[in-house]
């Protein structure tokens, strides 16, 4: 369903994606794991075929540089960042999107209902919470009905409760057979929804792995933020991903992902390397919430 073969893009000097390769069959659940920068969002633009690259991508055999509009019908697009007129109701919301897409009422209204929406479309959308605003967000990108999803980052703006929310909705759409290729930093929603997982650093896969290689135990896991100076949080990263540690930059301290119960595991790895912690945080767990009856 999604093919990548020898895919780099620069820009300037940087390097954002550099060489890569993979095949994704129709039905698989892939994760993009990384730290901030690492190369997540560029990759799932250059697939979209909405920047200029050198390698070759196709969806559904369609090649995303020659048949651009016809691969990106085929696909689904919830970004990081969205878009949606404070004042307008979630109704007229899906509508003008719909009308966009030129289909019909009845199927803005499907879409409604597979995010779990349905019954909200009075609600102006500067009063939807964080997580229904994600899910229409999805409802959007599910107007046409498209066989591949897209996803940046679809919950790093949301409390527990909001990304228990998308994630339930996500595993539906998985279990109707839906190929997803998202980009998240929680190994909880990888866990949840990932068949596979490519590791990113520095616009390279490193791995094609799994969630239960990066983190083989049946405990719940957990994010504990470490902070430490700026000049060792490269070296501490290569401390902890040698001991085996799933870890990643963002901008705000250094995020390894644990089994809980084990939280110290990684502030004592990197004491062995003589790195010093200055503080951590736990981060909240992930909320699933209960399916209606």
């Amino acid at each position: 369903m999604i093919r990548a073969v020898n895919i780099n893009k620069r820009f300037g000097q940087a390097h954002a994606v550099s060489n890569v390769s993979f095949d994704i069959q129709a039905g698989g659940s892939v994760a993009l794991w990384g730290s901030n920068g690492a190369g997540k969002t560029t990759l799932l633009r250059c697939l979209l075929g909405v920047i200029r690259f050198r390698g070759m991508a196709d969806i559904g055999g369609l090649d995303v540089r020659r048949r651009g509009p016809h691969a990106r019908a085929l696909v689904g697009y919830v970004p990081q960042e969205l878009a949606f007129h404070d004042d307008a109701r979630l109704g007229s919301a899906i509508m003008f999107f719909a009308r966009l897409r030129r289909v019909s009422g009845a199927r803005a209204a499907e879409s409604l209902a597979a995010v779990g929406l349905n019954g909200h479309e009075r609600k102006r959308v500067r009063d939807l919470s964080g997580g229904m605003k994600q899910r229409l967000a999805l409802a959007v990108a599910l107007l046409s009905d498209p066989p591949v999803i897209f996803l940046d980052e679809p919950t790093s703006n949301l409390d527990a409760s909001g990304r228990g929310e998308v994630v339930e909705a996500l595993k539906r759409l998985r279990s109707d057979g839906k190929t997803l290729l998202f980009a998240s930093h929680r190994p909880d929603e990888v866990i949840l929804l990932a068949d596979r997982v490519f590791v990113m650093e520095q616009g390279k896969v490193l791995s094609d792995t799994t969630p239960s290689a990066l983190w083989p135990t049946e405990k719940p896991v957990q994010i504990v933020r470490l902070f430490l100076t700026k000049a060792s949080e490269a070296e501490a990263a290569d401390a902890l991903r040698k001991a085996g540690h799933a870890v990643h930059l963002n901008g705000r301290g250094l995020c390894v992902a644990v089994p809980r119960g084990h939280k110290a595991e990684p502030i004592a790895t990197l004491a062995r390397s003589q790195i010093e912690v200055r503080d951590i945080e736990v981060l909240d767990d992930l909320q699933i919430p209960e399916a209606k009856q």
